[in-house]
């Protein structure tokens, strides 16, 4: 990655309150390296340059930081695809441990071969449906964090989560502007599930004009 996409990450993070160290740079740079790579042969994301990867990838994941409460807790990324938000939240939380839950053999492949290659500690790959790992008992109420990036609705994404969270944890969830309408549908079923509604905050990844909403919740029983 050259240098002056390497700043525009650097003060990209710093915009979102992260300091990345030259180290985390250099981790980052080799993740887009091995992402553009693999993305010759399977489809892992749409975008094919790597100041696209910065901005749309990198940078957007990073801007669920501010939600984790528990930054050197156990955190579980439902949907994980090519590693986002997860990968660049553990890079950027050097103590955070990360399992990577995503059913497709060529993705989780490629999330394996970047957690070795990055030499990842702490974090786990797992090829599995989410609908698999509900009522296995093991997890249940062992992740300090659940975070999923607009990979399933609300109300289902609460119902799930509230499995796998223990009490006192938080769902963070990353929508688009306008999550109004499913915020409505998931208060149908918070108190069912033990989870009460935290927070809902505007964010603006560096570098765009998008914005994104970061909605909390809590897991206050079981």
């Amino acid at each position: 990655m050259e240098k002056k996409l390497l700043d525009t990450l650097a003060e990209g993070a710093a915009a979102l309150g992260i300091r990345l160290d030259a180290a985390a740079l250099e981790q980052f740079a080799v993740y887009e390296r091995e992402l553009l790579l693999w993305n010759r042969r399977i489809n892992l994301v749409s975008e094919k340059s790597s100041r696209q990867i910065v901005i749309r990838h990198f940078l957007d994941s990073l801007t669920a930081a501010t939600a984790i409460t528990c930054p050197d807790g156990l955190l579980l990324d439902l949907g994980s695809g090519a590693g986002f938000p997860g990968i660049p939240l553990r890079i950027a939380l050097p103590e955070l441990r990360v399992m990577l839950v995503e059913s497709s053999r060529k993705k989780t492949s490629f999330l394996a071969h970047v957690v070795r290659t990055l030499a990842l500690t702490e974090v786990t790959v797992v090829r599995e449906r989410i609908e698999a790992l509900i009522g296995q008992q093991a997890l249940a109420g062992s992740f300090d964090t659940v975070l999923s990036r607009a990979a399933f609705k609300l109300p289902q994404l609460v119902r799930t989560a509230s499995f796998f969270l223990r009490e006192g944890g938080t769902l963070v969830a990353m929508k688009g502007p306008d999550p109004t309408e499913e915020m409505a549908e998931a208060e149908a079923v918070l108190a069912i599930v033990g989870m009460v509604f935290r927070d809902c905050r505007e964010v603006r990844p560096p570098e765009t004009d998008s914005s994104r909403k970061i909605i909390t919740y809590e897991r206050v029983s079981r």
